[in-house]
């Protein structure tokens, strides 16, 4: 008689517990899973911006060499990129024939402070 009342099966505690056990563990795992999307996507829209600011970095040096006028700007990125914005400031170095450009390309809530910034050094055309 002791051998058939070993073999019948988990109790209803057992039971319960191992679906705890297995409803936390999915838990932390689509958390994870959410968590990881999230950085993905911050990931995409850090290396777009940084893309887009060395594309623009590269059209204001292009222009600066072109004309004389260097001043600072901001606008916007066009389609499909509309939701990147721009701002270049020139500012001084201790070198007269040199200066410096800061050009940063920010997204989402300024709140946020989701930006990139690159620096860029330009020669005056005058000084060549």
């Amino acid at each position: 008689m002791s051998f058939k009342r070993s073999m019948r099966g988990f109790t209803l505690l057992e039971v319960m517990i191992a679906t705890a056990i297995v409803a936390m563990a999915v838990t932390v795992l689509l958390g994870l899973g959410n968590r990881s999307l999230a950085v993905h996507d911050r990931l995409q829209q850090t290396t777009r911006a940084t893309l887009l600011a060395q594309s623009r970095l590269a059209e204001i040096e292009v222009a600066a060499r072109k004309e004389s006028s260097r001043q600072d700007e901001s606008g916007d990125f066009p389609a499909p990129d509309e939701r990147f914005r721009w701002q270049s400031v020139w500012l001084d170095t201790p070198l007269p024939s040199v200066r410096r450009i800061d050009l940063s390309v920010s997204w989402g809530a300024v709140e946020r402070n989701e930006a990139v910034t690159l620096t860029s050094f330009v020669r005056d055309s005058g000084s060549l």
